[in-house]
């Protein structure tokens, strides 16, 4: 494919849809968005027309029996996804979707299982892998942890309190009067009361990032070890050993957003600050300290980084994968076990 441009289609352009992934997509030169499938007709219609996107269909099944793709952007509610994945991926080509893979562990199995059935692969949007700074933070940790200059890995903190997640993203946002038709959502969890899995599945909405985001800047699996009762704190414990806490809105930002992690060795840290997940061409910040002692002075470094949001790099990661030129950030593998971290925090937190 390397002379010819990726074909994608759009299952879903709602607010996430449109202004998280569609406005991307149809800027980058590696590929064409050639088609979108929206239940909402009429702003199906009007966003194709905005975007120059030439075929609208009612729904994803009649966009597979007409197009040929090469992959498939489905931006949906995450309790949607046991119903509607296992559909896309029987066109046999990579299948791309939001955070979190499912709303439950059981949902995520048999997901799982099916991708591994299809021939293909399924990519899961953690997008803050793709930020600039979280890939200079990643590959800064990976060369200290060879390199042993600044000692041992010794804690992990992610901070995230609520805030302005949007920053203005929705401003161009196309929107069409009406309800959202009714459509068929994933079972709820077996092993949960209703109450629970409510609080299961408003965790993974906001903190799945976090989860995700822990383990790939830990380089290895953890498991929760603690679970505070007033819902602030998570702690874990890597299989290395590696201490580690996510801290959830001990505060809130009304107008700012302020998520940032800290990886810390014997003699220095990593500090990761990552902008709002709608923010436009503006990467996160790093931020290097190092402190060999043996007579050398301490030093605190901040790489300058490429002006490229962590939403359109996840977009070329995407068509670059499709390609062939790298693997996918995160698949639905990994992304099944976000969601057992989640349940396990869940178990601990309210004893259920």
């Amino acid at each position: 494919m390397a002379d010819e441009k990726v074909r994608i289609g759009f299952v879903g352009v709602g607010g996430m849809g449109q202004c998280a992934h569609l406005r991307n997509y149809v800027t980058l030169p590696e590929c064409e968005v050639v088609a979108v499938a929206e239940l909402r007709e009429a702003l199906g219609r009007a966003v194709a027309t905005r975007y120059g996107i030439a075929n609208v269909y009612p729904s994803h099944r009649e966009m597979l029996a007409t197009e040929e793709l090469d992959g498939i952007v489905a931006s949906q509610p995450f309790d949607r996804h046991g119903v509607l994945v296992p559909e896309l991926l029987e066109a046999g080509i990579p299948v791309f979707t939001e955070k979190p893979l499912a709303a439950s562990v059981e949902v995520g199995e048999q997901t799982v299982a099916v991708v591994k059935a299809s021939g293909t692969w399924h990519m899961v949007g953690y997008h803050k892998r793709s930020d600039p700074a979280t890939v200079a933070a990643k590959a800064e940790i990976e060369r200290l942890k060879e390199t042993g200059e600044l000692g041992t890995m010794t804690y992990v903190r992610i901070l995230m309190p609520a805030g302005d997640w949007i920053a203005g993203g929705f401003s161009d946002l196309i929107s069409v009067p009406g309800d959202y038709p009714t459509v068929v959502r994933d079972p709820p969890a077996s092993d949960m009361d209703a109450q629970t899995y409510q609080q299961y599945t408003t965790f993974v909405n906001y903190y799945i990032h976090q989860v995700n985001l822990l383990r790939h800047l830990l380089g290895e699996a953890y498991a929760v070890t603690y679970a505070d009762p007033s819902g602030v704190l998570l702690a874990a414990q890597s299989e290395s050993g590696i201490p580690s806490t996510i801290e959830m809105s001990p505060y809130r930002t009304t107008i700012d957003w302020q998520e940032s992690a800290l990886v810390c060795f014997e003699r220095g840290y990593v500090q990761l600050e990552l902008p709002a997940p709608l923010a436009c061409h503006r990467p996160g910040r790093v931020t290097l300290f190092r402190d060999p002692d043996s007579g050398v002075s301490p030093e605190t470094r901040v790489p300058q980084l490429p002006w490229i949001h962590a939403m359109r790099q996840q977009a070329l990661n995407f068509v670059a994968s499709i390609r062939g030129e790298r693997q996918p950030p995160c698949e639905a593998a990994e992304a099944l076990e976000d969601l057992r971290v989640a349940r396990d925090y869940i178990r601990l937190w309210t004893g259920t």
